[in-house]
């Protein structure tokens, strides 16, 4: 058996996923390219008979399959999250070839550090609060007089990407550097981090009486660029935490922030 797969910290997520027989066939996609990991984000029919028999063999994949209630709670001690998406203008994500995305998901995992590559429903996708919960995204250039995918297609064919991407690295001679590293920051790290920002924008009167989402999407995009580790949320946290003491102290002095 190959040994280059990284266990259990590359995640392959589902989101909503309507037809059963579609679990079973991405299960049988991810045992095929080395992958284990599956998480199942509030499947609409599951268990089902049909995902047994379209596993054809990935039986164990999906006895170990997690089954959670939201993508938040599927990836929030993920280092990086990337979703698969159609291309879209709703949500300003860095969009990956399949290539560079599974470079970047390796590049981040570690122990105790997964990474999630996470899949929406047939119909629809992802919607738009889960795509402000992933890092990028990465789009299949399929033929665009046809480019309907379907999920176990999409999933095959990142899971190969992966694979290849592994197998790539696992031929590659070793050596040079300490291999130390800080461990990049969880996803609910990042999430901690961008709600203690929010709340430092609000102290300091930031928006001057704007609607603030526009002015936080973008922030969020720029940090969720910067790769930032555990260490440097803290730091990041510290300063925010200042802020806050010395809007508190402005307001007990008596001045008003206009």
């Amino acid at each position: 058996m190959n040994t280059v797969q990284p266990g259990g910290e590359v995640r392959i997520v589902l989101v909503g996923t309507q037809h059963p027989g579609n679990i079973g066939s991405a299960a049988r996609a991810i045992k095929t390219m080395g992958l284990e990991r599956l998480v199942l984000v509030a499947p609409e029919r599951y268990p089902h008979a049909d995902a047994s028999a379209m596993a054809a063999g990935a039986d164990d994949v999906l006895a170990d399959a997690a089954i959670v209630g939201s993508l938040a709670e599927a990836v929030a001690d993920c280092a990086l999250v990337i979703g698969c998406t159609a291309r879209s203008r709703r949500i300003q994500l860095e969009e990956l070839s399949p290539r560079a995305g599974a470079a970047r998901l390796l590049d981040a995992v570690g122990p105790g550090a997964p990474v999630a590559l996470v899949f929406g429903r047939e119909r629809t996708g992802l919607d738009n609060d889960e795509l402000q919960l992933c890092h990028a995204a990465v789009h299949i250039p399929a033929n665009p007089g046809y480019s309907s995918l379907n999920l176990a297609a999409a999933v095959q064919v990142l899971a190969y990407e992966l694979r290849v991407a592994l197998l790539e690295r696992a031929a590659l001679p070793t050596g040079g550097g300490d291999g130390h590293r800080e461990p990049l920051a969880s996803h609910a790290q990042l999430e901690g981090f961008f709600a203690q920002l929010g709340d430092t924008l609000d102290d300091i009167d930031f928006h001057k009486g704007r609607a603030p989402e526009s002015a936080l999407r973008k922030l969020r995009r720029i940090f969720l660029r910067c790769g930032l580790d555990e260490r440097e949320v803290r730091l990041l946290r510290g300063v925010l935490a200042d802020a806050q003491r010395m809007a508190r102290l402005a307001g007990a002095s008596g001045g008003e922030r206009r």
